[in-house]
């Protein structure tokens, strides 16, 4: 019997390993906020770096807004096409502490109604791959497995969810809706600002993006939902920055 036994264990042991590349293979071709099948690059997140302090300090201008504050139900807020995006005079100014999850986001935008002024009272994680309500270097969107499909899947530098409120002309417009901002790879193309997506004859498992290029998209929305509208809520008052600064 022995013989039989020292035969049968490489066997044994060729079959777990099989199973443990296998398995590895598996696991790699998942998608996860941080890992993305078919990426050539991997680098540290910022976590892992000794020196991370975890504060991040940008803001933004060449602001557009996706349709008007007034819109009749039945507007589209997302509008990838860019064919009801106007620009606006203004700032985003965002401070935060990626680490303890609080800081500020504000943004003063002169829009034709007149100055809007919209931040984050609080951050708030509303799913797991929001780590606590600000998140930094994960992908988001499309097939990324966080987020909606309503954009492309993209790089994320630093993103932020919570709760918020909107002032017009200093009069309270919107209080404890849901607010999040996003720095992105470009999505919107330099010139025509669409977003091309879907991409008709995509041939790369990476998102729709082009990553030579950032922006930022930022929103408040409100908890009560609306059909006739994209995205299907009463209020969906969208806004992007196509100039980050990084400070």
């Amino acid at each position: 019997m022995l013989p039989t036994v020292t035969f049968r264990m490489p066997i044994v042991l060729f079959a777990i390993l099989v199973t443990a590349m296998v398995g590895k293979q598996l696991f790699s071709a998942q998608s996860t906020p941080r890992q993305q099948p078919g990426a050539e690059v991997s680098f540290y997140a910022p976590e892992q770096h000794d020196l991370y302090d975890g504060r991040w300090v940008l803001s933004a201008s060449r602001i557009y807004q996706v349709g008007r504050l007034d819109d009749p139900p039945g507007w589209d807020h997302v509008d990838n096409d860019g064919s009801d995006v106007h620009e606006v005079n203004g700032t985003v100014e965002i401070d935060v502490d990626e680490i303890e999850n609080t800081g500020t986001f504000i943004a003063r935008l002169q829009l034709p109604a007149g100055e809007l002024v919209l931040e984050i009272d609080r951050f708030n994680e509303f799913s797991p791959c929001q780590d606590g309500g600000i998140a930094a270097s994960i992908y988001e969107h499309g097939d990324s497995g966080c987020g909606d499909t309503l954009w492309p899947k993209t790089f994320i530098f630093l993103a932020g969810w919570g709760f918020g409120r909107a002032t017009l002309n200093g009069e309270t417009l919107y209080n404890d809706y849901q607010v999040h901002f996003m720095v992105t790879q470009g999505m919107r193309d330099r010139e025509t600002l669409a977003v091309n997506y879907p991409l008709v004859g995509k041939r790369s498992p990476a998102g729709a993006v082009n990553p030579a290029t950032q922006q930022i998209d930022f929103f408040i929305r409100s908890p009560e939902n609306d059909s006739n509208n994209n995205p299907t809520r009463r209020v969906f008052d969208h806004f992007f920055g196509m100039e980050v600064t990084w400070k």
